[in-house]
């Protein structure tokens, strides 16, 4: 049987500054996963900009 996935990506909030709290990372990651999301992919655009992207991933 094959299995079928959906994806999810959502973007970290940042700050005035640009960076972003670890509080709001956790936040997200706890949030999706109860939800029933796994997480398979974490992105950064550039190093000098601290906006992380979170890929998760879940069976349709």
């Amino acid at each position: 049987m094959n299995k079928h996935w959906k994806y999810l990506v959502v973007k970290v909030p940042t700050g005035l500054m640009g960076g972003f709290k670890p509080e709001a990372l956790q936040e997200e990651l706890d949030k999706h996963g109860r939800a029933g999301w796994e997480l398979v992919n974490l992105i950064h655009a550039t190093p000098t900009v601290a906006s992380p992207t979170l890929v998760f991933k879940k069976e349709a």
